[in-house]
């Protein structure tokens, strides 16, 4: 009997048993696993071939996968991950894309965003390296006037656009004439967007920026105003021999402006006089009211319509039936706005005024150098001298020519109408006023484009508005003393002209001015009084004898020299700048007395609105600083005192 033996069978086959099961779980995981493995590579692979993404490859190791390959750009690797997130796991995901070298970047666009208000400026934008910085912050930090100046620019080592200085120095000069500004420069247009105090400032603006905008660059000005008050609200519309007239408008909203303007010019208006929009309107239904008026006189053929916030006179001219006037009024009077109030005068062939010696009549006749001639009738007696006396007081007593003729029975209130005529007179350039006993008539030319539009609400306002009147007042660029302004180019082109014929040269070692230089410098200071707007530099050079540290010091002195003579000469010199640059800028060879002759010259030239007032500026670049508002005639005839003396030799 040996039961020992049949013991242990089972227990050991139990264990060879768990074995086996045990190696099969282990081959059959790991089959699953490179099933797995596989199917999720194929999948993966698949899903990226067919978004596009050719240059990745999916390898695996266990459950972890790996995406290799080299793509065009970031955004092409994210994109290509994204992708493979969709099929499995993301933390089962590990990329080793890498992103291609590019050796041709393309530039990034240049820009420059400038917020200047009063209490600071603001700039930030990205600019060439080759620009540089410190220019402009510069120039902003002389704007700010111990204002806050926050600068945020940085630099890009790029080439610099074509029109990308033209751009800066464009954008610079609208910084230094706007007080209020935000301002865009990119390489190919600027933006500016700025508030003035009034229209006027608002024009002077835009003229100023209107002037010498760079070719290649396009320039979007937005100037705004505040809308004036308007008081009273007025219009003033006729229909006459020389046709329809809007001589003078008001208007609450730019769409009743336009409503005026339109209904004038389906009137006959070609031309004329455009609304004024501003603040002050009697009444939201003005346009309608307007609009209505202008109509029935057009039916009516001629006369005027004048306004005068909500009262409306409607003159006939003379020889208008009674018939028509009376249905025209009947039914502009029924057409009109409740608010408004309408009163009709039908002119008639009147005799008042007239005497054995002929029509009442006076003639004021202004020229173009100032002198006023009055001739014509005036009351007997002290009302009659008065004309007399305002006439010299308003015009100057050595330039009025002054022979009237006293008589009785003057129609009513003929002097004052006389002396709001020749008030009238007096704001023209030249021209001619007329009185007579149902008319004023005032035709003349001025520098004013909206001359005549003021010149109505003048008379409007003084005469009344049952007055009649008529204007013919022509504009003429020539009297305008801003746009008869010279360019920055012609400034320094006459400068030049004069300097082709002789220029300034000093005596060996000298800066005093000579009595050649000095005839010169009259000629200039005779051109600048009207080139006060432009920037320039007063340049000095030498030729190369002596030392080059006294050539420059000698430069200096008298470039200084010849900016003193002018001063002396009553030239007012805060536009201009005295900079010597000894023998650095020679012309001409120097080892010839003929070439060294040249390079000893005296040049203005125009100053970079983006360089220092001691930097040479490019000279297809200006700084208007500010129009003047007068202009002084020059200036002694006599030669600059010497200044500090020089050495002896250049």
């Amino acid at each position: 009997m040996r039961q020992p033996p049949m013991i242990r069978s089972p227990l050991l086959l139990q264990i060879a048993a768990f074995g086996l099961g045990l190696v099969l779980c282990i081959v059959t995981a790991g089959m699953l696993a490179l099933w797995m493995e596989r199917r999720s590579v194929e999948a993966v692979g698949a899903a990226l071939a067919e978004g596009g993404f050719t240059w990745a490859s999916v390898t695996a190791d266990g459950l972890q996968l790996f995406l290799d390959g080299t793509a065009p750009n970031e955004a092409a690797a994210f994109r290509a991950s994204q992708r493979a997130a969709t099929l499995v796991d993301a933390d089962r995901i590990v990329s080793r894309i890498v992103i291609a070298q590019r050796d041709d970047l393309s530039p990034p666009r240049f820009s420059l965003d400038i917020l200047r208000a009063s209490d600071g400026i603001q700039i930030i934008g990205l600019v060439p390296a080759a620009t540089g910085v410190e220019v402009i912050t510069q120039t902003t930090a002389e704007l700010a006037q111990g204002g806050t100046v926050n600068n945020l620019i940085e630099t890009a080592d790029f080439a610099v656009p074509p029109t990308w200085e033209a751009a800066l120095s464009y954008g610079l000069t609208a910084l230094k004439t706007l007080p209020r500004a935000k301002i865009k420069i990119y390489a190919d247009r600027v933006e500016v967007q700025a508030s003035a105090d009034s229209v006027a400032q608002q024009g002077e603006f835009m003229g100023m920026l209107s002037r010498n905008q760079p070719d290649g660059v396009r320039i979007l000005l937005d100037v705004s105003a505040p809308r004036p008050v308007i008081a009273p609200f007025q219009l003033r519309f006729s229909i006459g021999e020389g046709g329809a007239r809007l001589e003078t408008c008001a208007a609450d909203t730019e769409a009743a402006k336009r409503r005026i303007e339109d209904a004038a010019i389906a009137a006959g208006a070609r031309g004329n006089a455009a609304c004024q929009i501003g603040l002050g309107a009697p009444s939201t239904q003005w346009a309608d009211a307007a609009v209505t008026a202008i109509a029935a006189l057009a039916d009516l053929g001629r006369g005027t319509v004048a306004f005068s916030d909500t009262d409306i006179t409607l003159i006939a001219a003379e020889g208008t039936s009674q018939d028509a006037f009376d249905q025209i009024m009947g039914e502009l009077a029924n057409a009109l706005p409740d608010l408004f109030s309408l009163q009709g005068v039908l002119t008639q062939a009147n005799e008042s005024g007239a005497n054995p010696d002929g029509p009442a009549r006076l003639i004021a006749t202004l020229d173009g150098e100032g002198q006023m001639r009055l001739r014509g009738r005036v009351p007997e007696g002290p009302v009659g001298r008065s004309v007399a006396a305002y006439a010299r007081a308003r015009f100057g007593a050595e330039r009025a020519d002054i022979a009237m003729r006293e008589v009785r029975d003057m129609p009513t209130a003929w002097s004052v109408r006389a002396m709001i005529g020749l008030e009238a007179l007096s704001r023209l350039n030249e021209g001619t006023m007329t009185l007579e006993p149902e008319m004023l008539t005032l035709r003349g030319r001025t520098g004013n484009a909206a001359m005549e539009s003021e010149m109505s609400r003048y008379l409007g306002d003084a005469l009344g508005q049952g007055a009649a009147f008529a204007l013919h007042i022509s504009y003429l660029e020539a009297l305008d003393p801003i746009a008869a302004l010279p360019s920055p180019e012609e400034c320094v082109a006459r400068i030049d002209a004069i300097q082709e014929r002789a220029k300034i040269t000093f005596d060996p070692g000298s800066v005093a001015i000579n009595a050649a230089a000095g005839a010169i410098l009259d000629e200039i200071a005779a051109v600048l009084p009207d080139c006060r707007h432009v920037r320039m530099e007063i340049a000095g050079h030498t030729d190369s004898q002596g030392r080059e540290e006294m050539n420059l010091n000698l430069s200096q002195s008298r470039a200084d020299a010849v900016l003193n003579g002018l001063l002396a000469r009553n030239v007012l010199v805060s536009n201009l700048v005295a900079q010597g640059y000894g023998e650095s800028q020679p012309i001409a060879p120097n080892d010839t007395e003929e070439g060294r002759e040249q390079n000893r010259r005296i040049t203005f030239r125009l100053l970079s609105v983006s360089s220092d007032d001691s930097t040479l500026g490019d000279t297809s670049s200006f700084g208007p600083i500010a129009l003047p508002t007068s202009f002084p005639r020059p200036r002694p005839d006599r030669p600059s005192a010497a200044s500090d003396p020089a050495p002896d030799q250049e």
